[in-house]
């Protein structure tokens, strides 16, 4: 008789203190109001470099921004939305960031340093939500971005050789791309249209 294997069902959660998607306003839900974003990273060949792109995509208009990460980790990530707010300013940066709905990976852990100002740590700079486990159907506008973007760089292909510029243009092609949603407008016109 043999005998049964028993094994272990790998379980993610999320992280601790974090917000869940479930206390996420309705209206963020709805699309109404511009300034909430789905944040995702797309990985290079697995096993192989060390650079990962970070992927925020807004959910009304679906303006795209897509930066280079030295590597896969969650002070990497703080450090690009900090930047991004020092480029924006700290007003801006709140205005347009309103809020970021994220996935379970490590790399989005720090939920603290994600939610605080660079400058002012005192002050929030934006909400961060989890979304429930293996629900990437949440963070459905990141999802196809993602495939957008392995247009132009296929799965298995190593980030580490790529520069900030190349996926500058990719960022910008993607804001142009025509969309069924907007009738064949883009993300770009949609974007000046609510003056965002």
């Amino acid at each position: 008789r043999k005998k049964k294997i028993k094994r272990k069902q790998k379980v993610q959660k999320r992280f601790s203190k974090g917000t869940s998607i479930d206390k996420r306003p309705k209206e963020i839900e709805t699309r109404e109001e511009v300034g909430h974003w789905e944040m995702d990273s797309v990985v290079g060949a697995q096993g192989e470099g060390e650079k990962t792109l970070l992927v925020l995509t807004e959910r009304k208009t679906r303006k795209e921004i897509i930066r280079l990460l030295n590597n896969h980790t969650s002070e990497e990530v703080v450090k690009a939305l900090n930047r991004i707010e020092r480029d924006l300013g700290e007003k801006r940066f709140r205005e347009t960031f309103k809020s970021i709905t994220v996935d379970n990976g490590t790399e989005f852990s720090d939920w603290e340093g994600m939610e605080r100002s660079r400058r002012n740590k005192k002050r929030k700079r934006t909400k961060i939500y989890y979304c429930h486990a293996y629900r990437s159907c949440e963070r459905g506008s990141n999802e196809n971005a993602n495939r957008l973007i392995r247009r132009h760089i296929p799965k298995g292909v190593n980030f580490d050789k790529k520069r900030q510029s190349e996926i500058k243009e990719i960022e910008t092609w993607i804001n142009n791309y025509p969309r069924a949603i907007f009738g064949g407008g883009s993300a770009a016109e949609m974007r000046e249209k609510e003056g965002f």
